[in-house]
């Protein structure tokens, strides 16, 4: 799939920051444009500072086509009530496990709520994984771009692997970049060196973790992947081609 269009993506929310006048908090959002739709990948956990992230990296509620939901944690899913105020008019994907608690304030806001279960096309060059199983179920986003697909991912809890094995199975085509959540923190330097063979593997050949895959994992990612290791932190852009 050729996308013909530089795909945009920027770091909104992030444990860490990339820049030092966007603030920094435990969870994860990113946007990414250049597509059919505009996607707001998750929420952050805190409203008022995913506002102001937004606000200072020139991101508008109203540019918001779509919001994507990873899994039900409040770090992830906790800035969208804010956000419903500012833009209405959204489609919000989420994994169809999340409770009616959750989904009805959506609907009576006036956006749109459409429950993933199985992969499938969200727009031109951008999909869900559909819902991968795991000791805590969550989806995958895919972007099908000229160099290859991109994974992003919130916090891996079905097994990082696991989601870059699957979007490649779903698209037959090679992963250019995985990003997000890896959830790797406590895992061993021997455990993230197998991992990272499975990534070799599998062929992914840039990383970009961040949000809870600890500091060892980017530590050893960064030693393996080199230049091809991205340094993430709310304020980063991130240009596809």
């Amino acid at each position: 799939m050729n996308t013909n269009q530089q795909i945009r993506m920027t770091i909104v929310y992030d444990n860490r920051s990339f820049d030092e006048d966007i603030e920094k908090d435990w969870g994860f959002c990113c946007f990414i444009e250049g597509l059919e739709k505009s996607i707001l990948f998750d929420t952050g956990k805190n409203g008022d500072i995913l506002l102001a992230n937004m606000g200072k990296l020139g991101i508008l509620p109203e540019e918001i086509d779509l919001i994507f939901l990873s899994h039900a944690h409040k770090d992830h899913t906790g800035g969208l009530d804010i956000l419903l105020t500012q833009n209405s008019q959204m489609e919000v994907w989420l994994p169809e496990f999340f409770p009616s608690s959750f989904k009805e304030p959506i609907r009576s806001a006036g956006a749109t709520v459409v429950e993933v279960d199985d992969f499938q096309k969200i727009c031109e060059g951008a999909y869900t994984t559909g819902v991968i199983p795991g000791w805590i179920k969550e989806q995958s986003l895919i972007l099908d771009t000229d160099k290859g697909l991109v994974v992003v991912t919130g916090c891996a809890h079905p097994r990082i692997v696991k989601i870059i094995s699957t979007a490649k199975e779903l698209q037959k085509k090679d992963v250019c970049m995985v990003l997000g959540g890896f959830h790797l923190s406590g895992f061993s330097e021997k455990e993230l060196g197998e991992i990272i063979a499975r990534f070799r593997s599998l062929g992914v050949k840039k990383v970009g973790p961040c949000h809870c895959s600890g500091d060892k994992c980017s530590l050893i990612f960064s030693k393996e992947y080199k230049d091809d290791f991205i340094k993430i932190g709310a304020g980063k852009k991130i240009r596809i081609p």
